[in-house]
């Protein structure tokens, strides 16, 4: 059985943005969409493209109703469900269970 850790409370997410958690070692970045359901979105942070850890840093959006985040470097969109990168299948990024409970953010790895 899989084990949430907190690694936040909801008041440090930015709405409609991005920011970036060490999780075990690992950098996770999180999306806040509060006019989503659900509201909050765990990806790796690692851009497998542009060889950096910089997909926190990215712009939200959509895409044929995918929820999406830019990379900032060649602009690869990653689809926030399922890690899938629109442009190139070949690349893909880990996707993380993540809750907002109570004000407080759970993860699972």
């Amino acid at each position: 059985m899989s084990q949430f850790t907190i690694i936040c409370q909801q008041k440090d997410l930015i709405a409609n943005s991005g920011i970036c958690a060490i999780v075990e070692g690992q950098q996770v970045a999180l999306f806040y969409l509060p006019k989503e359901t659900p509201q909050v979105y765990a990806i790796g942070n690692w851009d497998p493209i542009g060889k950096a850890n910089v997909l926190s840093r990215g712009m939200v959006g959509d895409i044929n109703e995918r929820l999406v985040v830019a990379s900032p470097l060649y602009k690869q969109h990653f689809d926030l469900q399922t890690g899938e990168c629109l442009e190139d299948g070949e690349f893909n990024v880990p996707v993380y269970s993540v809750e907002l409970t109570a004000d407080r953010v759970l993860l699972t790895l």
